[in-house]
């Protein structure tokens, strides 16, 4: 593999993240409780994230300002649209999966 400089690095990385934020809008079918118990993480997570890294850069950013930018809409916005009631199944998965800050 060809060696990076941070900046290129830096770079792809925040493609990654781009196309990934830009994929999880797409994909609104795709409800956040499927994702925690499949991969661990929602988009929520990606938006703490996001909020977190904003922080240790001294940038304040609000958590509805973090989640606009991963749901690329307001975060009432987008439940209101896309949201649907969780099979029992999948709230059962959750509640035995889920990490203690959720």
């Amino acid at each position: 593999m060809q060696e990076l400089s941070e900046d290129q690095r830096i770079a792809l990385e925040a493609a990654a993240f781009r196309r990934l934020r830009d994929h999880l809008r797409e994909r609104t079918d795709v409800q956040n409780i499927d994702l925690m118990n499949l991969a661990g993480f929602c988009r929520n997570c990606l938006s703490n994230w996001y909020r977190e890294a904003a922080e240790d850069d001294g940038i304040a950013i609000s958590k509805e300002e973090s989640r606009e930018i991963v749901y690329g809409m307001p975060y009432d916005e987008w439940r209101q649209k896309h949201q649907r009631e969780a099979s029992a199944e999948a709230s059962r998965a959750f509640a035995a999966n889920a990490p203690k800050d959720h």
